[in-house]
Parts: structure tokens; C-alpha cells; sequence
């Protein structure tokens, strides 16, 4: 079995696919599903259930070579998509929302604060006895 890289596809319909336990993954053209649900349970140590396949042909582009060439249309590279689907309650975690590390400074100074303000009362409390 050889190692490639499986690159997860972070889309609107890629999130929408993620809460019915499927999983989209770019994967490579030479790839079997087998190999694929192969490489994915041992990568993300997930079971999985069922891999369907899709070629995604590349759209035809304009390009030039210089001001006065002549232009010409190119194809971009085709593109293999893997939708994998996992046993219930197994989850990918690529796919899972990270915090921001300013919402997390921003939740670690409220918590400070309210220590502080706890510790404060404490300490008056104590002083009026």
C-alpha cells in the first residue's frame, strides 16, 4: 500500500455532507476505493462504511505567450473526489471548527476578571467579620 496525500475539501457542501458522517476528499486519479477507505480508516483511525467516487473533468482556459503570441485554450488538471461516509459517532477531526486564538485570549481575560472579582468579595467579606 503506498502513502499519498488525501486532501480534505473545506466547502459549503463539504460542512453540509459532514452531518450526515461523509467526508469529502480530493484524492489521487490511480486511486482505488479501496485503497482509499484503506489509507482513510488508518490515517483518521475511523471506520469506514462506504467511499463513492467522482471525476471532476478540468474546465477549458484561455491563456497567452506574450503580447503579440498567438493565444491559445488549455485544459485544467482533472480531479478525483472521494465521499466517504463513516460509522455513526466516529468523526474526522480536519474537519472540525478550531477556535480563533483571540476569542480564546478574549475568554481567558473574562475568567481572570471574574476570579478577581471573586477573590476581591472573599476578602471584603472576611474584612466586615
Amino acid at each position: 500500500m503506498r502513502t499519498v496525500q488525501y486532501i480534505p475539501r473545506a466547502t459549503e457542501k463539504a460542512y453540509v455532507e459532514q452531518t450526515k458522517n461523509t467526508y469529502v476528499f480530493y484524492v489521487p486519479m490511480k486511486a482505488s476505493k479501496q485503497e482509499i477507505a484503506k489509507q482513510i480508516s488508518a490515517a483518521f483511525k475511523v471506520t469506514v462504511i462506504d467511499v463513492r467516487t467522482t471525476v471532476r473533468k478540468g474546465k477549458p482556459t484561455r491563456f497567452s505567450r506574450g503580447k503579440h503570441a498567438y493565444p491559445g485554450i488549455t485544459n485544467r488538471q482533472d480531479k478525483k473526489v472521494a465521499y466517504i461516509t463513516v460509522k455513526e459517532g466516529d468523526k474526522i477531526p480536519v474537519f472540525e471548527e478550531v477556535k480563533d486564538a483571540k476569542e480564546d485570549r478574549k475568554e481567558a481575560k473574562k475568567t481572570e476578571k471574574a476570579d478577581k472579582k471573586a477573590e476581591k468579595k472573599a476578602k471584603e467579606a472576611e474584612e466586615k467579620k
